[in-house]
C-alpha cells in the first residue's frame, strides 16, 4: 500500500483525503470547517474497500462532530484524532508524502514542487495575485508540516497546467511595461482537473494523448474551459483572477472592463464593492437570484422569465467559447464535461453542444440523459466528435502528482 495524503485548505476550513495510490482508491476523507470559530465543526468518512475494484462502493463510518477549532494547527489535531479514533489507523497507513493544493503559483511554477522553506516564502509572495487563496493554502502547509514532520509535502498549482499557453494567449493587450511590473498576464485556472480529464479522456479512447485536440468544459460553481493540443493547454477562459470567462454561480465571467468605470463614477461604487459585485452577486445568483442550476431549471418549469434569461445567458457563453477554441484548436477530436453541473445537467451539456453539428458534433439524446456514474460517452457512432463525461478527481490528481516528486 502506497498512501499518499493529499490537502486542500481554505482560510476557514481544509478538505483531506488519504489515498491507496497502488489501486488509486479513496481509504478515508474529512471536511475540518469553521476554523477560528468557538462551533467548528469536523466530519470523518471511511470507505470499505471493495474486492473486485479500486471504487469505494459503501461507507463503513461517517461521523460528526461540534468543537472549537481556534486554527489550522488545531484542526489538523483535530483529524488526526479521527484517524486514531475511527480509522484507517495512521500508523499501518501512514503516508509517504503530503499533497497540497496550491492556486496560484504565477509564473514561477510549472509543475509539482516540492515545499521547502524557499517555496513556502514564494507562495507567500504571490499571495498578492490571489490574495483569498495562497495565504490560505500556506496556512494548511504550515499545519499539515508539524502534523507530519517527516514525510516531503508537495504543492500541485492550480496555475501549472495552464503554463504551456502561448504568449498570444496569455498575454492583455496593455502597456507592456504596466503588465511586467504587475505581473498582468492570462494564468488560468482549475488546471488539476483539466489535466486529469484530458488524460483520462485519451486513455478511456485508448488514442495517444499528443494526437488529441480536445476541449474540457469544467462546469460547477467556478467554470471555466480549455483548449487542450495534444495534452497542453493551449487556451483556457479563466485568466489573471478565475473571474475571467464563463458565466459562473456568482462571478460574472467576462465584462466590459468600461461598466466598473461607469459603476464608479456614477453609481459611486468603490473597488472593495465591485470586487463584491463580480465575484459574489452576479453570474446565475445575480441574474436569478440563485447559484444553482436544479433552481434555475425548476425556475423555468414554472415560467420564471429570469431564470430563463439567466440560463440562456449561461449557454451562450458555453457556446461562444466553444466556437472560439473550435477556432483556435482547428477542429475537435473530444469535448469533455465534468465537475458538478458538467457531469449532472444533460440539459446544459445539449444547450451548449446545440449549434456545433457543422463542426461534426452530434449528442446523442439518450446516452446524454441517461443516469450513470463513471467515464461514458454521450454523442452518436456517427459523431466525427467524441463528446464524454468524465468525473473529475482532482485530489487523485494531486496525489498522482505529489507521488511523482516524493518517489520519482
Amino acid at each position: 500500500m502506497t498512501p499518499v495524503l493529499v490537502i486542500n485548505s481554505g482560510s476557514s476550513s481544509f478538505k483531506y483525503q488519504l489515498l491507496d495510490m497502488d489501486t488509486a482508491s479513496t481509504l478515508a476523507s474529512g471536511l475540518v470547517e469553521r476554523i477560528g470559530a468557538p462551533d467548528g465543526i469536523a466530519s470523518h468518512t471511511v470507505y470499505a474497500q471493495p474486492s473486485d475494484g479500486p471504487t469505494p462502493t459503501f461507507l463503513d463510518a461517517t461521523r460528526s462532530r461540534e468543537l472549537p477549532i481556534p486554527d489550522h494547527t488545531a484542526g489538523f489535531q483535530v483529524m488526526l484524532d479521527a484517524f486514531a479514533s475511527d480509522g484507517p489507523s495512521l500508523a499501518e497507513h501512514a503516508p509517504i508524502a503530503v499533497g497540497h493544493r496550491v492556486v496560484h503559483g504565477g509564473a514561477r511554477f510549472f509543475e509539482p514542487t516540492l515545499i521547502t522553506p524557499l517555496v513556502e516564502i514564494n507562495i507567500d509572495e504571490l499571495s498578492v495575485l490571489a490574495p483569498l487563496h495562497n495565504p490560505a493554502n500556506l496556512a494548511g502547509i504550515v499545519a499539515a508540516k508539524k502534523a507530519f514532520p517527516d514525510v516531503p509535502h508537495v504543492a500541485v498549482f492550480d496555475t501549472a497546467y495552464h503554463q504551456t499557453l502561448p504568449p498570444a494567449a496569455y498575454t492583455y493587450a496593455i502597456d507592456r511595461e504596466v503588465a511586467a511590473s504587475h505581473r498582468i498576464r492570462r494564468y488560468g485556472f482549475h488546471g488539476t482537473s483539466h489535466k486529469f480529464v484530458a488524460e483520462e479522456a485519451a486513455a478511456f479512447l485508448g488514442r495517444p494523448l499528443d494526437e488529441l485536440k480536445q476541449i474540457v468544459f469544467h462546469l460547477g460553481n467556478g467554470a471555466s474551459v480549455t483548449a487542450v493540443d495534444g495534452g497542453r493547454s493551449v487556451e483556457t477562459s479563466m485568466g489573471f483572477t478565475p473571474l475571467e470567462g464563463l458565466v459562473m454561480g456568482t462571478r460574472s465571467g467576462d465584462i466590459d472592463p468600461a461598466a466598473l468605470f461607469h459603476l464608479a463614477r456614477r453609481a459611486g461604487m468603490s473597488i472593495d464593492d465591485l470586487d463584491d459585485l463580480l465575484n459574489k452577486r452576479s453570474g446565475l445568483l445575480g441574474l436569478a437570484g440563485s447559484n444553482d442550476l436544479r433552481d434555475i431549471q425548476a425556475g423555468i418549469d414554472r415560467g420564471d422569465e429570469d431564470a430563463q434569461l439567466a440560463f440562456d445567458v449561461y449557454v451562450h457563453r458555453l457556446r461562444a467559447y466553444a466556437g472560439a477554441y473550435l477556432a483556435q484548436l482547428g477542429g475537435a477530436d473530444v469535448i469533455s464535461f465534468t465537475a458538478g453541473v458538467g457531469e449532472n445537467a444533460p440539459l446544459v451539456r445539449a444547450a451548449a453542444l446545440e449549434t456545433l453539428g457543422f463542426a461534426g458534433v452530434q449528442l446523442d439524446p439518450e446516452r446524454n440523459a441517461a443516469r450513470a456514474r463513471g467515464i461514458r460517452i454521450i454523442s452518436t457512432d456517427a459523431s466525427t466528435v467524441t463528446v464524454l463525461v468524465v468525473p473529475t478527481e482532482e485530489e487523485l490528481e494531486i496525489a498522482r502528482q505529489t507521488l511523482s516528486v516524493a518517489r520519482p
